[in-house]
């Protein structure tokens, strides 16, 4: 894919943060190390982790050029560096390994998670959120409209596009990590967040989910797409009493501790 556009991102920082920040305060250790923020993005994240352990030696990772470059400007005082969450392997053991919002573009679930715990310090955490969105309408209409139009053959099939079975259901993940870990903590949270338009939420998904389906796409081919996409965003999600759209917004949180 093309690289992230982090201005386009941090739009909706708080709404993205506010998951971040909930993870974070279900992690149970005191006093860290070294920790690892995988996908750490425009640094939102990173910097939650950093004000809650100040003596710890904290690393964002991100594939991103763009995103890494945000997040050393957000936080020079802060180590970045460029790394895949597929396969990278820490110099040494991490107590905490948090992974906000990255898994859920990585396939094999049922190898990668127990990868990276296998990979923590005795008694280290493995925190994990990833978006649990693909039934919702915004990602429906995603592989809907990515069929239907004269874009089709650019974008191919929609299921690989749109991620589809990419995802466990939380027992799933459970089942995972229960024969390894000393304690599995698993959760599912849908957020409602009040977005202006139905042009609002397509500003969100642009950044973030929908960028599979546009990055084949020629200018034409995109502006067509979009403009068909949040006419079926209009439909999908109905004005409220008060004019605005409510996009439900479902994730999955996992805490996992070493023995």
């Amino acid at each position: 894919m093309a690289d992230w556009n982090p201005t386009l991102y941090t739009r909706f920082e708080d709404e993205r943060t506010r998951p971040a920040a909930e993870l974070l305060a279900r992690v149970s250790l005191d006093a860290p190390r070294l920790v690892y923020d995988l996908g750490c993005g425009p640094g939102n994240s990173t910097a939650l982790i950093a004000a809650r352990y100040p003596d710890a030696a904290v690393i964002g990772l991100d594939t991103s050029p763009a995103m890494l470059e945000s997040a050393r400007a957000r936080l020079p005082g802060l180590a970045f560096a460029q790394a895949d969450a597929a396969t990278w392997v820490p110099e040494r053991a991490p107590d905490l390994i948090y992974a906000n919002a990255v898994l859920q573009w990585l396939p094999d679930h049922a190898t990668l998670l127990p990868r990276l715990f296998g990979l923590l310090a005795s008694g280290g955490v493995l925190a994990v959120q990833m978006p649990d969105n693909l039934a919702e309408p915004s990602h429906r209409l995603m592989r809907e409209v990515a069929a239907s139009g004269p874009w089709a053959g650019a974008i191919g099939d929609p299921a690989v596009a749109g991620r589809l079975g990419r995802m466990l259901d939380p027992g799933g993940y459970y089942d995972l990590l229960a024969p390894l870990a000393a304690a599995v903590d698993v959760w599912r949270t849908a957020y409602h967040h009040p977005m202006q338009d139905a042009a609002a939420i397509v500003a969100w998904v642009t950044a973030t989910g929908l960028r599979p389906f546009l990055d084949p796409l020629n200018p034409d081919q995109t502006a067509g797409f979009l403009a068909a996409y949040e006419a079926a965003i209009d439909t999908g999600y109905p004005r409220r009493s008060d004019g605005r759209r409510l996009l439900a917004f479902p994730r999955v949180f996992i805490m996992a501790k070493a023995p």
